[in-house]
């Protein structure tokens, strides 16, 4: 028998919440004429998400991201890679290994941002918008993760250099 990893369940879980969620988008798109994440009513509920259920999420998220950042961060200072926004932005033929890279290392972290999002929407808003889940949840990952994959690269290969 095969077995399920964790990493499909969260991503089915995540896929099926998201898809159950599209009939009430879909019917708020034709009432109002606006796709939510696009209009002013998103930022005012991103802000009242701050100090709703949930709130401590904006602290652990990316704080788990910058320590997976870290680590990756780490890893290419020894294989002496360049920091990794440097070479996302400059080294076009390497982004999608880039991309990936990142992608496997924050995966499951991306999906459990997702499915708190719909979460704490669900607890605050009484109704889950797939737009602000598929926006905000990975938000709180990447930018952190991103930063500190290049910063601790620049710091380890410091260290590195002058350790000889």
């Amino acid at each position: 028998m095969a077995r399920i990893s964790f990493k499909s369940i969260l991503t089915l879980l995540v896929a099926a919440l998201l898809l159950a969620a599209l009939p009430n988008v879909i019917r708020q798109f034709m009432q109002t004429g606006q796709f939510y994440p696009f209009s002013p009513q998103f930022f005012h509920d991103v802000l009242a998400r701050l100090s709703g259920p949930g709130r401590l999420r904006f602290i652990f998220q990316p704080t788990v991201a910058i320590l997976l950042g870290a680590r990756d961060g780490v890893k290419d200072a020894r294989a002496g890679a360049i920091p990794y926004l440097q070479a996302l932005f400059s080294r076009g033929s390497d982004r999608r290994g880039l991309l990936r890279s990142a992608g496997v290392s924050i995966q499951n972290l991306v999906m459990i941002a997702i499915l708190l999002d719909i979460i704490s929407q669900y607890l605050i808003f009484h109704e889950v918008r797939p737009g602000a889940a598929l926006l905000v949840g990975p938000v709180l990952i990447a930018i952190p993760y991103s930063v500190s994959r290049g910063l601790s690269n620049r710091i380890a290969r410091r260290r590195m250099a002058k350790q000889g």
